[in-house]
């Protein structure tokens, strides 16, 4: 048996209070590695270490911090084979996307290598003679980061990278479901010299690592993407401890297909969305509203594509849509195919599929004549389904995709300007896509939703300065 991957805590690699074997969903006899699986002793640690070390990164200055991230970003993009590969065999990505995600980590840094050069601050008169006004960001203090296991390398990049830019340090807890690349990452930082304490990694079940990491005095503010319930819960809790609180969790995101679109734009659009990542996308297209008269042209054209996509092992060359990650979210996605025939849709796939290794695999499935009221319409099933709605016009449409607790993304397949400008003005979701997919956004711009998909300031971008740093307004007489 091989040595455990170990927790980094104040610099040093530190194992956990038990350990986990990690498996690969596209073949399960491949056993990656066992990891370490902290608790709340390795989550005070971790805690304390990073509060010992927050003032000497904070003071260094902005320098200090660009040129680190900016190593990271050289190391991510020197190893993007590398750990891409990690990526696909413990989540089931495809590998042409696992490599993807991971040059998309290194841009992150590297924006943010860039931010830290530039953290805005601004000078005011004052109404009274005499006195000067700054205002200026500070770090918030000890960040406590949760990450979810269907981007492992992607969302901890945009929550470490802002985090390091803006002076504060990291407790970092990734998904117990992909801990692998979660131990590459924090290598490199390790390797590109980041300071003891700055960053920690404590790797470990959410019921364990999370739940003490939310009971932790020395943690200052806690980001998180994940779960509904799991988001609610800890939002109660974090305003018990007064943290600051960061919520991303989940959609049910609609994309509504107008008959004036174009149909192989349309059907690009909504296959990519719906499918690609195997539907593990919280941005993922699950409700297509298709306009009655194009309704079966589309309907027939994405069933056709659709059951040509090659569902096989991540790593496989000729694989378009690897496993779903775990065998547990392979029974609930099943229960909903079982669901939707049983509210009444007509079920297009959906079926457990073999290959050629034993692994979680799933054919993409469509819900036709589905309605909104129904379950499979409103809940989000995190897999490679979706939901077909007829509408009759943009109005129905649009009222439609706005009846939802969600709003995190929205989409609309239209050549009429007026309608693409009526739904990107009244759509209640963060982030509007027209003629393009729900899923797939840029890292330099903010990210995040509306209703129960967010909570709190937005990831990425500049806008990520509003979680990160605290504002200090500064009075100055001079005499």
């Amino acid at each position: 048996m091989t040595k455990p991957h170990l927790n980094l805590i104040a610099g040093q690699w530190c194992p956990g209070e038990t350990v986990t074997m990690n498996r690969n969903p596209s073949d399960l006899s491949d056993e990656i590695g066992l990891y370490a699986a902290g608790g709340a002793e390795d989550v005070a640690r971790a805690a304390a270490a990073a509060a010992e070390a927050l003032a000497g990164w904070n003071e260094a200055g902005p320098q200090p911090r660009a040129d680190l991230l900016d190593r990271v970003a050289a190391l991510i993009e020197a190893r993007a084979t590398e750990i891409g590969t990690m990526l696909a065999r413990e989540e089931g990505k495809i590998l042409p996307e696992a490599i993807a995600e991971t040059r998309r980590a290194a841009q992150v840094f590297r924006f943010f290598a860039g931010e830290a050069l530039r953290i805005p601050g601004q000078a005011l008169a004052s109404v009274r003679a005499g006195v000067d006004i700054e205002i200026t960001r500070e770090p918030v203090g000890v960040v406590g980061l949760i990450t979810p296991w269907n981007f492992p390398i992607a969302i901890p990049a945009w929550k470490i990278a802002p985090a390091l830019a803006y002076g504060n340090t990291v407790v970092f807890k990734p998904a117990d479901l992909t801990p692998g690349t979660a131990h590459l990452l924090a290598r490199i930082l390790h390797e590109a010299g980041c300071p003891p304490g700055v960053f920690n990694l404590v790797m470990g079940a959410g019921s364990r690592v999370g739940a003490a990491m939310l009971d932790e005095p020395l943690i200052d503010a806690i980001s998180f993407t994940g779960s509904v319930p799991t988001g609610r819960m800890l939002a109660r809790k974090a305003a018990e401890g007064m943290k600051k609180v960061q919520l991303e969790m989940g959609g049910k995101n609609p994309m509504v297909v107008l008959d004036d679109a174009d149909l192989p734009t349309a059907v690009a659009a909504c296959l990519n969305g719906a499918f690609f990542s195997t539907g593990q996308r919280c941005t993922a297209s699950s409700r297509l509203i298709v306009q009655a008269g194009i309704h079966d042209a589309f309907v027939a054209e994405l069933v056709r594509q659709a059951a040509a996509l090659r569902v096989g092992p991540a790593l496989d060359a000729a694989s378009q849509v690897g496993p779903v990650a775990s065998l547990s979210q392979l029974e609930g996605n099943l229960d909903y195919v079982r669901l939707a025939a049983e509210e009444g849709c007509e079920v297009v796939g959906g079926e457990r599929l073999n290959a050629p290794t034993e692994g979680y695999f799933q054919r993409p499935a469509l819900f036709v004549n589905a309605r909104p009221a129904m379950r499979v319409s409103r809940e989000e099933i995190f897999g490679p389904c979706a939901a077909v709605i007829r509408v009759a016009d943009f109005d129905e449409a649009l009222a439609v995709a706005n009846d939802t607790e969600f709003g995190l993304s929205a989409g609309i397949c239209t050549a009429s300007l007026k309608h693409a400008r009526n739904f990107r003005r009244r759509a209640q979701a963060g982030m509007v896509m027209v003629n393009l997919p729900t899923a797939g956004v840029d890292y330099h711009v903010p990210f995040g939703g509306r209703k129960g998909s967010s909570y709190g300031p937005r990831e990425q971008g500049s806008y990520a300065a509003e979680f990160y740093t605290v504002v200090k307004t500064a009075y100055s007489f001079a005499g």
